[in-house]
């Protein structure tokens, strides 16, 4: 099985290729922009994993007017490269912003949570997502990721990615400022499970159509991660902050399990362990 790689960002990217191994091309913005070479590429492809979740341009803030017309304008480069060859199933990885908060703890993200955007970004997603569904077939099946807050390292910049990096960060300072109360739970998962979890998707394309939420089906409460932090960093913890846009709540674990094969492995503490490490 050979898979294809659009909106690569240095991260998730970088770790799907070390899973899928030599069977992968990552798709380069000269690819994406040669008529010629990129039919030649996808002619020997079985899917193509396309990261939904960002603008290509990462310099632009989420909430930026012009991400939603760079999302379109990329995908509307792989949707119709896929509808032009048979067989290739199309994987779109983005992020749970396309959904609201759950309202209770018992309430988990699934398939059938409710859709509504938190930003510009994920407006773009969903656009990407349901233009793709309008063209899922039996020969052209459309699976579509959304996941919880990704946690790990890019190699090419050493720089640690998520919310346990980011506080891990802070605490250098000898405080960091906790997103919310210290109340609400959080989902997340290691970059490392994302790409496995992905790969198990590539290799078991739906019917037509599918989509599932990722993450560890486990929350982690934000207090307890703050008193975990500070315990090893000796900074003091800040509550009462804005909880901005924050993702908080639940992936469903059930759901997850019936569609993806690999289980979650890296557990919430070798993510904080790895984030305390790397400062």
């Amino acid at each position: 099985m050979r898979v294809a790689i659009s909106g690569d960002e240095g991260f998730i990217a970088h770790y799907l290729k070390e899973e899928l191994g030599d069977d992968c091309q990552i798709l380069t913005p000269d690819i994406l922009a040669d008529e010629n070479m990129l039919p030649a590429i996808l002619a020997s492809c079985n899917a193509i994993v396309h990261l939904n979740g960002h603008s290509p341009d990462q310099s632009l803030e989420r909430s930026d007017q012009e991400v939603l017309r760079i999302m379109r304008d990329e995908a509307r480069v792989i949707l119709k490269s896929v509808q032009s060859h048979q067989g290739i199933h199309l994987v779109l990885v983005g992020s749970l912003r396309v959904h609201p908060n759950p309202r209770r703890e018992d309430e988990y993200y699934s398939s059938e949570s409710p859709l509504s955007p938190r930003d510009i970004a994920a407006e773009g997603q969903l656009w990407v997502e349901e233009s793709a569904l309008e063209h899922a077939m039996d020969t052209h099946p459309v699976s579509i990721i959304r996941t919880a807050n990704v946690q790990g390292i890019s190699p090419a910049e050493n720089k640690g990615h998520g919310v346990v990096h980011h506080l891990c960060r802070e605490a250098m300072y000898g405080f960091f400022n906790v997103p919310g109360t210290g109340e609400e739970v959080k989902d997340m998962i290691h970059v490392k499970d994302l790409a496995s979890m992905i790969k198990s998707i590539v290799e078991n394309p739906p019917p037509t159509r599918g989509a599932v939420a990722v993450g560890r089906g486990q929350g982690v409460r934000m207090s307890e991660l703050a008193e975990i932090v500070s315990q090893a960093t000796g900074a003091s913890p800040q509550y009462n902050s804005q909880p901005g846009e924050e993702v908080w709540g639940i992936v469903d674990g059930w759901e997850m399990g019936q569609r993806i094969e690999h289980k979650p492995e890296v557990s919430i503490q070798d993510i904080i362990e790895e984030a305390l490490s790397n400062q």
